[in-house]
């Protein structure tokens, strides 16, 4: 499967994933609205989502894949299903205990990420209750992030990128089906998300078994292999660590600021996952294995290529999406969430954090794209010492905008923002000083033409912000329309600036998308 097409077929099913989340937060937000229960239960589900990126979509998948890809080639199917299970013993030896000592520890574990709470002691007993229920999650996404490591390494990527539709499908059941029945939409929610991660781990053991890589328990052993993967997973895992805390602190700050600050943040961030997920998560996920298998090949050219390919892929899709999240963020916010029990004033606070978001989304994505040039290459520390520099930068930005501007919690958002340029600055220059990523004159060139389609875009969009101004400033039907309207007005806008530009070619489009992977002979789209 070639570089372009894993990256369609991930970032294909994600789209699916996105838009079936949009449904579900569109239930949510007119169920739960963005007050106390929201906040709660926002809370509650950060909490395993955390951890989730730590153990699993982290430092593991990082630290797994690249050995994984060792082991298949050098030793075989056999062998690397071997060390996969082993290495599914080891996380389940620290995930059961882990899981159980916070269910228990849940009080103490809220007052650590939500103090604000504490002053308001009907809304903190929810989020321990809602914590509870919700924390189970993270034992069964752990190990169908791990399956899916597996099935990525030998280019199964459709079953793993359609799992994340089966959580946004059960948390539209349950809160439409369970709300009638329990004290609020919270508790149907929580329930929702405990019995989405088991089908997530059941349709992935299923697809595993379906692709004769079977995930059969085996008992915990501490093999060479075993200690090569805790070895490399530990500098990420510490990385990651730094990162969800700085993801913690944004809680932590969120609570401190008025009721529905958590939940506004939430809303806003969940539309912004929309190209990060399709672009972004799409590319480092196809890359990572592409990466690691022709560099063990010795094919440090091809994979230089192919890595070049990945960021103006990544550029193709996020800065346009950046700017039009920009223009866009309040009757975006307006026309998907402002009814029931979802205010104006909630549209407002939303829409703020939402363009901050957008400011960082290019920069969120080519993270994505440079990243698996150092997990490729089994360096994790490198990694770890520029998330760190980002974090702390994070956090001081934080503490500056919340204390010494009005920004409040659209400073939270900015800070994100620019402490992920700074992440995507210092990966490039390492990469460029250590010459394992080196622009070649396509992606400079395309860059640049990317950039002047991406203009002309965002002044379409700002003339039909102007001519479109009083049916976007209404929640309805006819504001829908108008949305969609100026949406496709952006998109066409910038199809026809882009071929008059020369960004992408139909004849390229058909030539990557058949190709292996892989650059060995020329390529009819090298010319700038």
């Amino acid at each position: 499967m070639s570089l372009a097409r894993a990256i369609a077929t991930v970032g294909g099913f994600t789209l699916l994933s996105r838009v079936v989340g949009f449904v579900r937060d569109i239930v949510l937000s007119a169920v739960l609205g963005s007050g106390a229960v929201a906040d709660a239960f926002f809370v509650a589900f950060k909490l395993p989502n955390f951890f989730r990126r730590l153990f699993a979509e982290g430092a593991f998948s990082a630290a797994f894949v690249p050995l994984f890809a060792r082991e298949l080639q050098g030793g075989g199917r056999a062998e690397a299903m071997a060390f996969a299970r082993q290495a599914q013993a080891a996380l389940l030896l620290v995930l059961i205990p882990f899981t159980a000592i916070l269910i228990v520890a849940m009080p103490w574990v809220m007052a650590l990420l939500a103090p604000g709470m504490r002053d308001d002691l009907p809304t903190f007993a929810m989020a321990v209750e809602f914590g509870r229920i919700t924390f189970p999650y993270l034992l069964f996404i752990s190990l169908a992030s791990l399956y899916g490591g597996v099935l990525n390494s030998i280019d199964r990527f459709a079953h793993v990128a359609a799992t994340p539709v089966l959580l946004n499908l059960t948390l539209i059941a349950a809160v439409l089906g369970l709300t009638p029945l329990l004290p609020n939409a919270g508790y149907a929610a929580s329930i929702g998300v405990a019995i989405a991660g088991v089908l997530q781990w059941v349709w992935l053991l299923v697809a595993c078994a379906r692709d004769e890589v079977g995930m059969a328990l085996v008992r915990p052993r501490w093999t060479p292999r075993v200690a090569r993967l805790v070895k490399l997973a530990t500098p990420v895992a510490i990385g990651g660590g730094v990162q969800q805390i700085s993801v913690v602190l944004d809680v932590v700050w969120a609570s401190l600021l008025p009721v529905g600050t958590i939940s506004a943040l939430y809303y806003a961030d969940r539309i912004a996952q929309l190209p990060l997920g399709v672009v972004g998560i799409a590319i480092g996920t196809a890359l990572l294995p592409l990466l690691a298998r022709e560099l063990r090949d010795g094919n440090t050219q091809s994979a230089m290529t192919n890595q070049n390919r990945a960021l103006e892929f990544g550029l193709l899709f996020s800065l346009p999406a950046a700017v039009a999240l920009w223009f866009l963020a309040d009757p975006i916010i307006r026309v998907l969430f402002e009814r029931g029990r979802f205010t104006s004033e909630d549209t407002w606070r939303t829409a703020g954090a939402l363009a901050a978001f957008a400011v960082g989304l290019p920069a969120f994505v080519l993270v994505k794209a440079l990243a698996p040039g150092f997990f490729a290459r089994e360096d994790t520390r490198t990694p770890l010492y520029i998330a760190l520099a980002a974090i702390t930068a994070n956090i001081l930005l934080n503490v500056y905008f919340l204390f010494a501007t009005t920004l409040a919690h659209v400073g939270i958002a900015l800070a994100s923002s620019l402490s992920g340029w700074l992440n995507a600055a210092l990966l490039a220059i390492v990469l460029g000083r250590r010459e394992q990523w080196i622009p070649d004159g396509r992606l400079v060139s395309r860059a640049v033409r990317i950039a002047g389609a991406t203009a002309g875009m965002g002044v379409a969009l700002w003339l039909g912000l102007l001519w479109l101004a009083k049916p976007l400033s209404r929640a309805d039907v006819e504001g829908g329309i108008a949305l969609a309207g100026i949406c496709l007005i952006g998109m066409v806008v910038y199809a026809v600036l882009g071929a008059a530009l020369g960004v992408v070619r139909i004849s390229e489009l058909r030539y990557v998308m058949r190709r292996p992977p892989g650059v060995r002979s020329a390529d009819p789209g090298e010319q700038p």
